[in-house]
């Protein structure tokens, strides 16, 4: 396939199936080795699940390459199921200073040793700083992959004017980067690589089912969501929040809470009662646990109550089997529809305004009748888009299937391209 060719196809694709411009890989071999930051928190499935999605993007499409993973974040859990499922990775940490300068030798080795830097998935540049460091020290390339660009300083602009490529996760970030006068055929949308995680912890996840008689299909997952992150409340020293913001991030959840969740128990209510099957209630972020009684459990009708599941914060391997069990998933949070995606399982997403542009990336792929913009939307509204799934099951896992086959040909033409530059190079 030459670059013609492969522009071609991507050009002859919907916009749901944009397919990802070629990577450069200077003093590339036969066995290139590839240096991963990713990992950015542990107190969220989601972005625990963009590092494993990755990884097997890699490990598929370029099968030969040596991974290194600078993870940021320092998780005993995370890092031991990573280790579990993926043992050929390497796994380093270390930070970097206000000079750029790291302090763990692990990592300055990789940058002698790693053709390429590529920034993993999330909300954001979060590795901002890892990437610099690699720009101080090494001449080689790197990009950044299905993340979300919303915000851009000046600083960001002058990295992101030397990245090799830019995959976006959503187009709207490809609108924010024009913006910023960033454009060229090495910016595409390409989706969150949690689309691509394929691991399961099947003996965790079936222990549950089988003690709450949750039974395959006969359930569905509901995950709750405040509309601002109280991340004050868990993280050192209240986050560097100011007194203010935790105030009036305090009065926006308030004003919010009641009458966001009110329109998903409808839906639990008309399922529980039209199908007579059960409600599993579970987290996306560790706080969520807090606030399930609250929104989603407590105001319902008796008759709906003895049909209702909880379960605590766990990890994306267990989630991932779960809602593979599961009839669908609908959630306020971003990730567990993708997990569940990614299990070939049908969802909603549940979108409040204030949860970034990421949204946008469901549009992007063909999954508009499944978004609901919450506050244009009303609960007898999800109720019925949820029986018009139960009712017409095979077709809506169809649909599902149809689009991860179409995200998977994005991930292969992609690197395709990508196998033939290191061959050249």
């Amino acid at each position: 396939m030459n670059r013609k060719h492969f522009i071609q196809q991507a050009a002859a694709l919907t916009s749901g199936a944009l397919l990802i411009p070629h990577i450069l890989l200077a003093n590339s071999k036969s066995n290139p080795v590839i240096l991963l930051v990713s990992g950015w928190q542990d107190v969220n499935i989601g972005d625990i699940a963009h590092t494993p999605g990755l990884l097997h993007v890699l490990q598929t499409f370029i099968p030969k390459a040596k991974i290194i993973l600078w993870k940021k974040s320092r998780g005993e859990e995370v890092a031991k199921m990573l280790h579990r499922d993926f043992p050929k990775v390497k796994i380093i940490y270390g930070d970097v200073d206000a000079d750029r300068n790291v302090d763990n030798p692990e990592v300055q080795e990789a940058f002698k040793t790693a053709d390429i830097m590529i920034h993993g998935s999330g909300p954001a540049v979060v590795g901002q700083n890892n990437l610099e460091a690699w720009v101080k020290y090494s001449n080689k390339p790197f990009g950044i992959y299905g993340t979300t660009i919303q915000f851009i300083n000046d600083h960001l602009k002058t990295l992101l004017r030397k990245a090799s490529f830019i995959y976006t996760r959503e187009t709207a970030s490809i609108k924010k980067l024009q913006e910023a006068g960033i454009t060229g055929e090495h910016i595409s949308f390409a989706p969150d690589a949690t689309f691509y995680m394929d691991i399961q912890d099947k003996t965790k996840a079936g222990k549950f089912l089988t003690e709450n008689k949750l039974e395959p299909q006969k359930f569905i997952c509901v995950i709750p969501r405040l509309r601002v992150t109280p991340y004050y409340q868990f993280r050192p020293n209240n986050a560097g929040w100011t007194d203010e913001k935790i105030k009036k991030t305090n009065e926006l959840n308030e004003s919010k809470k009641e009458v966001d969740h009110a329109k998903l128990r409808e839906a639990m209510i008309a399922w529980v009662r039209e199908t007579g099957n059960k409600v599993l209630v579970c987290p996306e972020m560790t706080y969520q646990v807090g606030i399930m009684d609250e929104l989603l459990i407590n105001p319902l009708p008796d008759d709906v109550k003895p049909h209702i599941i909880k379960r605590g914060y766990w990890m994306p391997d267990e989630a991932a089997s779960v809602y593979a069990k599961a009839h669908s998933v609908l959630s306020f949070e971003c990730h567990s529809p993708i997990i569940a995606a990614a299990n070939g399982i049908p969802f909603f997403y549940l979108r409040q305004p204030e949860d970034t542009i990421k949204g946008q990336m469901y549009y992007d792929l063909g999954f508009d009748d499944w978004v609901f913009e919450i506050e244009q939307t009303s609960g007898k509204q999800i109720a019925a888009r949820l029986r018009e799934v139960w009712q017409n099951y095979g077709q809506a896992k169809s649909k599902v299937a149809t689009v991860m086959k179409r995200i998977d040909k994005i991930y292969a033409d992609g690197t395709d391209f990508v196998k033939e530059e290191i061959k050249k190079s």
